[in-house]
């Protein structure tokens, strides 16, 4: 399956009650492996029957808002706050009030580190340009540019 963005809904599946490990692996793109680590992290709590794990819709539904989360870069324990909002009285109001304030923050990295990245960006072709002629006319390069740049 194609990674969600953040933004889209997972579909509902209402004949569906209970999930297998490989039912959520396929549908989500994760390994078994990455469940069992979101299960020990207790991000998600599958019932258990013997060996076998038995994942919930609630499962489902948490691990959804787990991989969004990671992609957008929120740390499994920022994931984990706000997954844990379901649980108080108010839940989704929590969650959402939290979830937004969150985001906007994450929003603000973000902007902040494509700002330093355009910058480093600029800088390196700006030395492009600085050597570049060097190779084009046979000279040593950006070893003849610093001595005459020294003079």
């Amino acid at each position: 399956m194609a990674t969600l963005p953040a933004y889209a809904p997972i579909a509902p599946l209402p004949d569906r009650h209970s999930f297998s490990i490989s039912d959520l692996s396929t549908e989500f793109g994760v390994t078994a492996r990455a469940l069992r680590f979101y299960e020990d992290e207790g991000l998600i709590a599958p019932e258990r029957r013997g060996t076998v794990r038995i994942y919930s819709a609630r499962d489902r539904a948490r691990l959804a808002w787990i991989l969004r989360g990671k992609r957008v870069g929120f740390s499994l324990g920022e994931i984990r706050e706000l997954l844990d909002l379901y649980d108080i009285g108010d839940g989704r109001r929590s969650q959402r009030e939290v979830t937004i304030a969150r985001c906007r923050d994450r929003i603000a990295l973000l902007d902040a580190q494509k700002h330093d990245i355009d910058a480093a960006i600029d800088e390196l072709k700006q030395f492009i340009d600085l050597i570049e002629p060097g190779l084009e006319s046979g000279r040593d390069g950006a070893d003849a540019d610093l001595k005459t740049q020294k003079d």
